[in-house]
This record gives C-alpha cells, structure tokens and sequence, in this order.
C-alpha cells in the first residue's frame, strides 16, 4: 500500500482521516466533519525554555497589530510560537483528554537549544513545541476543497499569556505588502527561533494549484528586548528555485519551517566538534553518533562503544510504558577509538580483580565496596563477593573507593581489555576460486589471481617476515574440490582433487594451511596456473553455494582453527533447499517471507559460527546471481557479499582491489561470544542484528565480528529500580584476536533514575532511536508482513509524541501546536525515511536481491552509519559562476529537491551510495575544472571516476570523495546524475524530505499526520 494517492484520487475535506493514504490510525476515527476544528492553525515554531514576561510584551503586541493585519490574508498560514517550561509532575495514566489545563511558567526567556545537552541544578527542562498552520486539512469543512479556511481568531497567541485574549486579525489580499522594511535573509522558523529571541511569525503558503512553493523572507521588527519576525508575502527571492512538486505538502506546510536534522547535526557539532566529553558514571547525554570528538573515560563507556536510547531510566515499569518509546541500548564491542584518545588499557587475567562469582558479570566501578574492601556488591545479581586475598586492597573515603582505584584500569574505567591466559589457534586466511566453464570464459581470473597474490605479498613485512604470521590455504572447485598441499617442503604444490562432494573427507591435512611466509611461492605459482584451467564439468546449471563453504569449513576443522574464508565466485550460483518465492509477497501477509533464508543455510551458518568462520563471498559474474540469494551465510557469519561485472572495466576493478584489500586487513575478532549484563530489577528482553540468534537474548555467538558490528539491547522492568543505585548495563565480549591471543573485553555504562517521565524524555536522542529502531523492525522483517511493521512503527511514535504532550507539557498547549522534545527534534523525518526505505517499502525498480543485501548491510552498521544512511549529507560544491576559489565543502544542506539549484553541483553522501548531481546551468568553467569538458550534454551519466586535474575544484572534490570513502564501510560507485536525465531516480530516493518515488509520503506530510494522530488520541 503506497502512502501517497495517485495525482486523480479525490480528497474530500470532510472525509475521515483514517485509511487515506495508506496511513495506520494510531486511535479510533473521530467525527467525519472537522473533529479537531483548531487544526486550520498548525503553526511550527520553537519555544523559550521558560515564558517571557508577558506583562512587558502585552502593550507591544497590541501596538502591532496593525503590522500583523496587514501581513495577513485568507491564504497565509500565521505561524505563532507558545514558550512553555516542564513543570515536575506525577505520571499520569494515558486517558481520552479533550482539554488540557493551562499551567503557569516563571523565569527568564532563554533562547531554545542553546544550552547544554543536559540541564544541572534547577533548571526546567525545555519541550520544544512547534505551531504550525495547514491552510488545507482534511478535517476543515469548506465549501471547496481548494478554498483554505479564515483565519483563526486566537492566532496571534505566541507571546501572549495564556489568560491573555487573543487579538483579531483582519485579512487583505493575498500577496499584498504594507511594510516596505529591509528584508532579513530568509529563514527557517525552527532556525531563528534557535538563534534570536522568540518571537511570532507567519509563514504564506503557496496556492494549491501552482506548483511553487512561496520562499517567506523575514523582517525583524524590535519591541524593546524582543525581535519579531513576520515574513512578507510579496517579498520574494529573484534567485530562488521552484520546489519540486515533491517537496510540497499537500496541506499547505513549508518544508523549510519544518525541524531540521541537518540543524540538529550542526548544532551538535558546533558544541562538540574536536572537544572533549568527559563520560563519567550518571553523565550527561553524549554527543551525537555523528560529530567527532575525544571521549574521556571516567568510569562511563564510550558513547561509541555502547550508547543508551535514554540516559536516565525510568524507575517504575508502567513509567517506561507511557513512554511508549524504548529502552535499551546500542552496542559496538570492538568500535574504534577516535584520533587523540588514549589507547583501550590492557590487563593480564591473573592480575585482574575477579569480577562477580554469583552472575558472572566482570569487575567495573559499578560495583559497591564494602566492609573496608573485603566484599562487594554486585548490581547485576545484588549478591555480595568475597574478594581473594591476593587482590585485597582497604577502601578509603566516605564513598569507600579502594586505594588502588586509580592503578587499576577495572576499577576506574568504563572500557577495558582483559588479555586470557589461555591462547588459541591464530586465524587462518582461506581462498577459494571458482574455475568452472563459465569463470574460464569470463576473461577476469587472470586479473583476481594477480590482485590476490599482490594482497599477499603486501602482507610480508619488509624484513621477509610475515606481518602476522598469518596461515594462508588455497583452493579451486567447479563442481569438484581442488585441494593444495602448499608443504615447503614439497618442490611444487600437490592438486588433491575431491569428486564426493556430499560428505566431504580431507585426504590430507599437513599442507592445507601454511605460513605465508613458507608458502607464498607456492601460491603465486598456482595461480599463474589458474587462468589455463580447462574445467571438464558442465556448470550450466549453476554451482550449489554450499559446496565451497562446506570444504574450506572442513579445512578448518580438521585444523582446528577460525578464519576467513574468501570466495570468488563466477557461476551461476544456487542454494540448496531454497524454496520461497518472491512473487506477490511484498503486497501479502504471510509470516514468513524471503528474507529468511533456508534451513540449510542456517545449519552450515551455525557450523561456521561455532568454528569462527567468516565466509566473504566475492560475485564476479555478470548475470544476476541465481534463484536464490547468496548472502545468507556470508553475512550470519560476519562477512559479507561483493558483486561485481566481470571486473572487465576500470571501477568495477578498483572496487574490487579496494574490498578484497579491506576485507583482509579489517582486524577482526574470532569466535566472539558476546554477554550482556543489566540491573537486577531490569531484563534482556531482546537482541537484534546480524547473528543467529539463541535461546537467551543476553547471550550472542558470532562467528566473526569487527569495528562496524553494532547490535541492538531492548530491556524491560521486573521490578521497580532504586533512584539512589541508578541502572548498570555492561557488555563483556570474549573473542580470539588474528594471532590467537583469547581476549575479554568490557564495557560498563552505569545510568541514573527518575521517577519523572520527562526526565526521560530528555535524555533521548533521535539517532539513537532510529538505529534501535532500524535494528529491531529489518530482524523483525523474517517473521511478520512488512505492512504490519510499517503501522505498528508509526504508531509507537504517535503514541510517544501523545505522551509527551500530555504528561510533560505544563504550558497551555492548544490543539494547533506541535510539541517534540528537543533532542527529538529529527525524529520524525528519521522515521519517515525508516518507513519508506527500500527493506520496508520496496519499489518496483528495486530487485529482490537489492533488498536483501541492503537489508544485511544496515542492520550491521552502527548509530553514525544508520543515521547518514536513512539521512544522507547533501553538500554543495560549487554555487557560483566563478569556481577559481575553493567551495565550501563544510556545509550540509537538507535532503530536499528545495536545496538543489540548476547552477550548483552537489554530492549525496551516504554509506551505500555516492552521487554528485550536475545541475543545467552549471557554468562551463567549473565543468571544465571538474570533467575537463565544457558541454554540459556530453557530460556522460552513470558511473564515472573524476580526471585527476590540477585545480582547486578538482583537488577539493576529489579529497573529499577520498575522506569520506575511508569512512565507508564498503568501496562505493561515483554515480554522476545530470539534471532532467533518466537516472535522476537515483537521487531522488536520497532525497528523504520529499515524497519517494517508491510511494512514501513527504517528510511535512508524514509530521502533519503523527500530529493530528498524537492530539486525537487525547480526545
């Protein structure tokens, strides 16, 4: 079911919300004529932390009202701002409410978000809540559907106590102008009101039959300390673009007064780019996944290691439940540490203090010491430890810290290593080729054989010595297995050919696995040899994808070692007992889909994770891949899969060293049994990502894992937590590193309590969520439809904003005015993107393959990947005519066809993808500086790589791609999207604020609706 209607569907004002659009009710359907009649004055605004004094202002806003009147007409959207602070109160239980109480504020007017993430000593927390005016509601009986409605007589109430009576407001002619003031640059409501004072403004609409959106410019008016922007109607931009029809609501809302997520990042970055954030026990909100900055440990995590939904937890089970919103946390167990911070510290087991004997749970500065040092408390069982005498050590203080505290980094840090006394087999490298009649034919193995074996030989170090020793084995198989004994002592390597492939049985085991240091001249002369195979198997149809990794599996165990097992795979590729079928589910509710993969898969999964190996499965065919998809096993066990085009042109060729060198050199843990520790009074209720999982969501084995391997934590309340003890939560990782050293690694994160709910909801963050949520609902995806997944998100989110609104907003809130908490701000467009996103929403231009991939790649990826994923970064790179400076390449702009100008280029930056859109009327010098052409219609489409020129655009674009290609988890295409050209489809489904050409609805659209359904579910 699309979100949007077709352009000749009909709206009838009058016609109930529920079932348009595609859109789940998140309550009963109200009256079919306008139930929620304030809804004709929707303003979006920002508020003060606290209401400024009314008193001051009254004699003002009354002074203006002629300014105001004639800034009006019939079809402006008069946008207000309501400043109102939290006031402390009981949680409430959810109940119908068609009113809401007014409550009175005190205290200064302080600009919104310009203080610290989290508010100390007796500052109120701050809502932010949003007016906004849609002239076009569904629920506004008028007598066209194309008439918008008056003006709303309480309009003007953004600066005016709530006692206060509202002025009228007289309506002139569209577009007429009175104030002939100097125009301000034009703004953003949500942006000003960030920076200035808060004020009222009003924002025109465009009419609903043009398809260009009205840009409002602002003009301050100043009234002693307080600035007003109200926007001029006939004041437009001459250098403004047309909107695209896909960035306009369809109930008359500017995109550009809407919450920015790049605002959001901006500001964020702006207070903690390059500084440092001190994560000690019960701190503050971390900084967002997305700026870069040096974590201090003090006995906290690091925010990149392990990242709660919410840092302060409610203490009573149905507190949690109002929320509506989830609690748990986002784990990266071997997350990198950024550049500046001080290395993870490593402790010998023996010389480590014993964690808890009861629960299992290792040493960390949650526990509680008692009777001067002999025992401790545990907070993950309540159980008290004996201390061994050979680690005892006197507590000194009132707190009762031990005198080593400091000395040991288990006491004092958040993050540690443990370094095992046991030591395991290191890892073993296994390459397998594919050397049937279709790879021979393809003309690229001569090409994979000399990158595999410079991949080698880069390996060695420049003494001779092997950077790790690491145990390299080699294999070929077309409908056989060809085993090599790579023995040095033998004078040239032995071909063991294996024709029984149902139950494999290794004919020899010395030899299969050799030092690279002893055996790479064995290997560079087989596969010299392996482009003259000539395969005597017919491989038409299709090579089973278990026959591989059944035998480098068998290698393994017979050795008993973990590894990486590399595949490159050229024939038609099929999985055994794969019987689902595509065909209709995408639109059906059957239970199970094809997303699951098949019995056998997950059985040879399971052998794989139990023996730690990692299977990285490289397609080089041309062809799409067979019946069924290939990267179940790759991605249960921690790899991956890489698809390619015969590696016959340049990129596909780059792309391919680039993968197989990453793949290599990504260090990597083996064997990984991951075990997750909470308050006694919380539970693991789940975990999601990209593992098998098991009978115990507390408890995940994975056969490989590495920086980027992010999962998600839900919990849940057994009983009610103690406000003095706070919550713990800690994550021990027990893993075995390339050179078989078995090591332990914890991280402890230790939260505080309340009993307030918007203590709670402070304390979120939207990417956060988003990544929880994208974890949870893509695991989700194997058992239940994908319809069911999309409503049952929207409507937890709906519930979430209705909760806010009622048991954290003391201000009076009329039913026009939306009310986000304020780091929630991007929630809903992060929402929005999660529910139409190719895995949720697919398109008919999506293969089923794509899909599956994608859905593998982000579940695995972590809270700074996810959000540029569902949001990507849309950065300009050159805007004027005269390209000889260097652009600004810092700036992000929304993710809207709006930001796009026919005379700019533009790079879209995600994970997965990378575009650089080519507007009509670039200049000819900058296509020059940057293609080495100057006609814009022989500029090619598709993938391209930039010419190396010698210029300050070239060079700027050019090490940006670079950068921001190292921090993508795989190589990407550089994909040129001219402006008008048929590939444009591409960029538009980056373009999340818009409506998706796979059917989403637009960003304004989808918080239009988790409006009017959060105040419905009130009444």
């Amino acid at each position: 079911m699309m979100d949007v209607p077709t352009a000749n569907q009909s709206q009838t004002p009058c016609q109930p919300w529920a079932g348009q659009n595609g859109w789940s009710p998140a309550s009963p359907q109200g009256p079919p004529c306008n139930p929620l009649p304030s809804f004709q004055h929707l303003s979006l605004g920002s508020p003060s932390e606290q209401r400024p004094c009314y008193d001051h202002l009254q004699a003002s806003n009354q002074g203006c009202q002629s300014d105001l009147t004639a800034f009006s007409s019939t079809n402006d959207a008069h946008h207000s701002t309501l400043y109102a602070n939290n006031a402390n109160q009981g949680v409430q239980r959810i109940v119908p409410d068609a009113s809401m109480a007014p409550a009175a504020s005190q205290g200064r007017n302080i600009p919104p978000c310009s203080l610290p993430l989290i508010n100390q000593g007796t500052q109120p927390y701050k809502p932010l809540q949003m007016p906004f005016y849609s002239p076009y509601s569904p629920y506004q009986a008028t007598s066209s559907p194309f008439q918008p409605p008056h003006a709303h007589q309480g309009l003007l109430n953004g600066l005016q106590s709530p006692h206060q009576k509202h002025l009228p407001i007289s309506s002139p002619s569209f577009g007429q102008c009175v104030n002939q003031s100097p125009q301000c640059t034009a703004q953003s409501a949500f942006e000003r009101a960030n920076v200035e004072s808060p004020g009222v403004y009003a924002h025109n609409p465009a009419s609903p039959t043009s398809p260009v959106q009205q840009q409002p410019q602002w003009t301050p008016h100043c009234r002693g300390t307080i600035n007003e922007f109200v926007p001029s109607a006939a004041a437009q931009d001459t250098n403004s673009t047309p909107q695209s029809p896909n960035s306009e609501s369809r109930y008359g809302l500017d995109p550009e007064l809407l919450p920015s997520a790049v605002k959001v990042i901006a500001e964020d970055k702006a207070e903690w780019e390059g500084k440092v954030f001190v994560s000690e026990p019960f701190s503050r909100l971390p900084p967002l996944a997305t700026t870069t900055c040096i974590i201090e440990d003090r006995g906290n995590a690091s925010p990149f290691a392990i990242r709660s939904t919410s840092y302060c937890v409610p203490c009573e089970g149905q507190t949690a439940l109002l929320s509506r919103l989830p609690l748990g946390a986002l784990v990266s167990p071997l997350a990198k540490q950024n550049a500046g911070e001080n290395p993870l510290p490593v402790c010998k087991e023996p010389e480590c203090v014993m964690g808890c004997g009861w629960c299992g749970a290792s040493m960390c500065p949650a526990m509680g010491w008692q009777d001067c040092g002999q025992r401790f408390y545990c907070p993950f069982c309540g159980k008290l430890s004996e201390v061994p005498w050979q680690h005892y050590q006197p507590t000194k203080g009132v707190e009762g810290v031990r005198m080593d505290n400091d000395k040991r980094p288990e006491l004092s840090m958040g993050s540690y290593e443990i370094l095992n006394s046991q030591k395991g087999e290191p890892a073993a490298l296994l390459l397998a080729i594919d050397v049937s009649a279709s790879a021979l034919r393809g003309g690229h193995l001569e090409f994979a054989a000399q990158q595999i074996l410079t991949l080698l030989t880069s390996l060695k170090r420049e003494d001779g010595e092997s950077s790790s020793d690491v145990r390299v084995g080699l294999m070929t198989y077309d409908s056989r297995i060809h085993l090599y004994d790579l023995s040095p002592a033998l004078s040239r390597p032995h071909m063991l050919v294996i024709t029984e492939t149902e139950e494999l049985q290794l004919p020899v085991r010395e030899g299969l696995l050799v030092s690279l240091q002893d055996c790479i001249d064995s290997i560079d002369s087989v596969l010299q040899l392996v482009p003259q195979f000539s395969s005597e198997c017919d491989d038409s149809s299709g090579v089973p994808m278990e026959l591989p990794v059944k035998a480098g599996l068998a290698v393994l165990q017979a050795l008993g070692c973990p590894g990486k097992l590399l595949i490159f795979h050229t024939a038609p590729l099929i999985e055994m007992g794969h019987t689902n079928s595509p065909s209709g589910f995408f639109g059906s509710n059957k239970p199970k889909s094809i997303f699951q993969p098949s019995e056998q898969a997950v059985s040879l999964a399971k052998e794989c994770v139990s023996q730690g190996c990692g299977v990285h499965l490289f397609v080089l065919s041309q062809q799409d891949v067979g019946g069924a998809w290939p990267g179940h096993i790759p991605y249960l066990t921690g790899g991956a899969l890489h698809t390619y085009s015969h590696l016959q042109g340049e990129l596909d060729r780059e792309r391919f060293c680039t993968d197989l060198k990453t793949t290599v050199e990504t260090d990597t843990g083996y064997k990984a049994e991951l075990r997750i520790f909470v308050s006694k009074d919380l539970r693991v209720s789940g975990c999601y990502g990209l593992f098998i999982p098991g009978p115990n969501p507390g408890n995940v084995t994975m056969a490989t894992l590495d920086c980027f391997t992010t999962l998600a934590v839900e919990l849940a309340h057994t009983r009610a937590l103690d406000e003095t003890r706070g919550v713990a939560v800690q994550v021990v990782l027990s893993y075995s590193t390339q050179t078989g050293d078995r090591r332990t690694r914890v991280h402890t994160l230790t939260l505080r309590c309340s009993r307030q709910l918007q203590d709670t909801f402070r304390q979120y963050q939207a990417q956060t969520l988003l990544t929880f949520y994208c974890k949870k609902i893509y695991c989700a995806v194997l058992e239940r439809p994908l319809q069911e997944l999309r409503e049952e998100l929207q409507t937890e989110v709906t519930e979430a904003l209705a909760s806010y609104r009622k048991h954290c907003c003391s201000a009076s809130v009329s039913a026009g005015q939306l009310v986000l908490p304020q780091y929630l701000r991007a929630l809903p467009v992060y929402i929005n993107s999660l529910r139409k996103s190719e895995v949720l929403l697919p398109g008919l231009r999506s293969s089923i393959h794509q899909r599956l991939q994608q859905r593998c790649q982000v579940l695995r990826m972590d809270t700074r990947s996810t959000s540029t994923h569902f949001y990507p970064l849309l950065l300009p790179l050159a805007l004027s005519v005269d390209s000889s400076s260097s652009p600004n390449l810092e700036e992000a702009l929304r993710c809207c066809a709006a930001s796009l100008e026919p005379r700019g280029l533009y790079l879209v930056h995600a994970p997965l993808t990378l575009l650089l859109w080519v507007g009509a009327q670039v200049a000819a010098c900058t296509l020059v500086e940057l293609f080495n052409t100057s006609c814009f219609s022989s500029l090619p489409s598709g993938e391209t790589k930039l010419p190396v020129l010698e210029n300050p655009l070239s060079i700027s674009v050019r090490s940006l791609i670079n950068s921001l290609n190292a921090e993508a988890p795989c190589a990407r295409k550089l994909w040129v999207v001219k402006q008008g050209d048929a590939c444009e489809e591409a960029l538009q489904r980056h373009l999340v604020e818009d409506k998706s050409p796979n059917g989403g609805a637009s960003y304004a659209d989808f918080l239009y609706h988790l409006h009017v359904n959060s105040v419905r579910l009130l009444q």
